[in-house]
């Protein structure tokens, strides 16, 4: 692969972003960490990246503005061809809807969907021929929890967007997906349960046991890579057969 093959990820300074990251530079891509607040985590994304022979850089956006989205792509079309664009960047805030909450569902649709579909905009812009988008969804969509309202609905548009945007982009060469990984040992995931709910959620998949941030970079991966070119419009359900 040549060395001028550009992957952006965003929300690649933690959680599955980081290991997607590292993932995809080790396949052969300069890759562009993209971080809304901690610039140092991802500079230590970058850091472990090149330490281990691969090829990286930072970039510091909010993701949920325009402008500094079209500044993110800017700047990585600028190093190379942008072949791969991975949308990991989310948040999850829970709430009853019957609390009214507004404030906290403004913030995650404006995360997890406007940013969705911002990045959207720009990929249709930079990806070139064989390009790839993957963005993400959650396993959690089909089982409604309660106070998972907001998240849910920004991911159930995600999907939406996903399969729009596949056939938007016919007769270019681009596939466009996404992953939706079921409960993944993350700080985004472990952040206010306890650990009895922890222990019952890990249960709920065939396999017994929580997924790992390698387990999603590997289907990332795939998407991203050769073997993944037949695929698209899809939601890939990463999550252990949990639902």
């Amino acid at each position: 692969m040549s060395e001028k093959k550009i992957a952006i990820v965003t929300g690649g300074s933690g959680g599955i972003g980081t290991e997607v990251a590292t993932r995809l530079a080790k396949d052969g891509f300069i890759v562009a960490v993209q971080c809304r607040n901690d610039l140092k985590a991802a500079e230590s994304v970058v850091a472990e990246i090149e330490a281990d022979g691969g090829q990286a850089f930072t970039v510091q956006t909010d993701i949920s503005d325009e402008d500094d989205v079209t500044g993110l792509f800017d700047i990585a079309a600028k190093r190379g061809e942008l072949m791969v664009v991975v949308h990991a960047a989310g948040i999850m805030e829970l709430n009853p809807i019957s609390q009214g909450a507004i404030d906290s569902f403004d913030r995650v649709i404006e995360t997890n969907l406007r940013g969705t579909y911002l990045t959207m905009c720009e990929a249709a812009r930079h990806l070139t021929k064989g390009g790839r988008f993957i963005a993400f969804s959650s396993s959690v969509v089909a089982v409604n929890f309660p106070t998972y309202g907001a998240y849910i609905a920004s991911k159930l548009g995600v999907e939406g967007l996903v399969r729009v945007f596949a056939n938007e982009l016919r007769g270019k060469g681009i596939t466009i997906n996404a992953v939706a990984p079921g409960p993944v040992a993350t700080e985004l995931f472990f952040q206010g349960k306890s650990q009895e709910e922890i222990a019952r959620l890990a249960a709920l998949p065939p396999l017994e046991r929580l997924g790992t941030p390698e387990d999603i970079a590997d289907v990332v991966s795939f998407l991203a890579g050769p073997d993944g070119g037949w695929v698209n419009g899809q939601v890939l359900r990463s999550n252990g057969g949990y639902a």
